[in-house]
């Protein structure tokens, strides 16, 4: 088969050419559960492109050559003995772990804390190819409505955003305020969830007046051009006590302060990007009583409610298609922020 393969870091992602398009070894069914998926989208995320910085090396250390890819959908190709639940040629959407199920945590349904897990993409090879390994535990159905080019980002960027838009959305109600902040690839789906979840007032934040554009699409009551008055903005908005959950989808550079200065006390600072850090006085957390709460990727269960929700078009992924021997130009435009909404390689 055919992929785009990452054969060497590259800190400042400066190589023209950050990964090869070339022939790779098919997988093959080794297990009972085990299922090959035939591409029909692979995501491309920030995470890509952390993985290329060797941001990744310490929590999830791999072996290059190595293939990317974590967000994927497509269809059945091949299954092992034991599978029952899906047949060649089904249309399918790839939770990003595959587990066994056997672990407590899995038992409860919290599939991203396995004790035994392959991550495809992250610590095992994955969808920037025209095949990925992965087992019948991971995969959903998915309706005639959805296409697997259009859905393969739901899988982490649509799921991430859901996970924590879930959280958020269980503890608002009308008359209340949440802040998104950053609302491009992950950010617009987490308004989205929002708006269809929860009564409050959502107010985005970003950079980019497209990004801004988009979440207004989406549901966004109010949008905020990120030009260094974004936290006056919002006390405004909230009459000087902040909002009661802000979501940020930044988590680096001065997003993170000011993420915790837009929260309001006894509010909620939901943690989705990462590559800053969080500093706080432990007095300021006594005195306001926020929490600060992390957020990866999300559950099966979760993955099976975004579809729904996309199934009757409550949720929609803005997305722009890349041809898998593109696999360079679409992390580049990525990188250099020319993606509106998720890019998607085709194979």
């Amino acid at each position: 088969m055919k992929a785009a393969v990452l054969h060497a870091y590259d800190e400042k992602v400066e190589r023209q050419e950050l990964v090869t398009y070339e022939d790779w070894p098919d997988p093959r069914i080794e297990k009972p559960d085990d299922v090959i998926v035939r591409i029909g989208g692979a995501g491309v995320c920030r995470t890509d492109l952390h993985i290329i910085e060797g941001i990744w090396r310490e929590h999830s250390p791999i072996d290059l050559p190595f293939v990317m890819g974590h967000e994927n959908a497509g269809w059945v190709e091949e299954v092992g003995s034991g599978v029952t639940s899906v047949k060649p040629g089904d249309s399918v959407i790839c939770h990003p772990l595959a587990t066994n199920g056997h672990c407590l945590a899995c038992r409860r349904g919290n599939d991203m804390h396995a004790e035994d897990s392959s991550f495809p993409g992250i610590n095992a090879q994955g969808g920037y190819a025209d095949f990925l390994h992965t087992n019948e535990r991971a995969l959903i159905k998915l309706p005639t409505s959805l296409a697997p080019k259009d859905v393969a980002p739901y899988t982490d960027a649509g799921l991430t955003a859901y996970h924590a838009a879930k959280k958020a959305a269980r503890h608002l109600v009308p008359g209340q305020k949440v802040v998104v902040l950053g609302v491009g690839g992950l950010g617009h789906i987490g308004v989205q969830v929002l708006a269809a979840l929860c009564g409050a007032e959502i107010i985005a934040i970003d950079r980019a007046e497209s990004a801004l554009k988009l979440a207004e699409a989406g549901g966004a009551h109010h949008a905020i051009k990120a030009d260094g008055g974004e936290v006056d903005a919002v006390m405004s908005l909230t009459n000087g006590h902040g909002a009661e959950a802000v979501l940020d989808f930044v988590g680096e550079g001065d997003a993170v302060s000011k993420g915790l200065a837009m929260t309001r006390a006894n509010g909620s600072y939901y943690v989705i990007g990462y590559g800053g850090k969080i500093e706080i006085p432990t007095i300021d957390l006594i005195v306001t009583e926020k929490s600060i709460i992390g957020n990866l990727v999300g559950t099966y269960p979760e993955l099976v409610e975004l579809m729904a929700l996309a199934d009757r078009g409550a949720v929609e992924l803005a997305t722009r298609e890349y041809a898998l021997k593109d696999t360079n130009k679409a992390l580049h435009d990525l990188h250099l922020g020319r993606v509106p909404g998720r890019a998607v390689l085709i194979p």
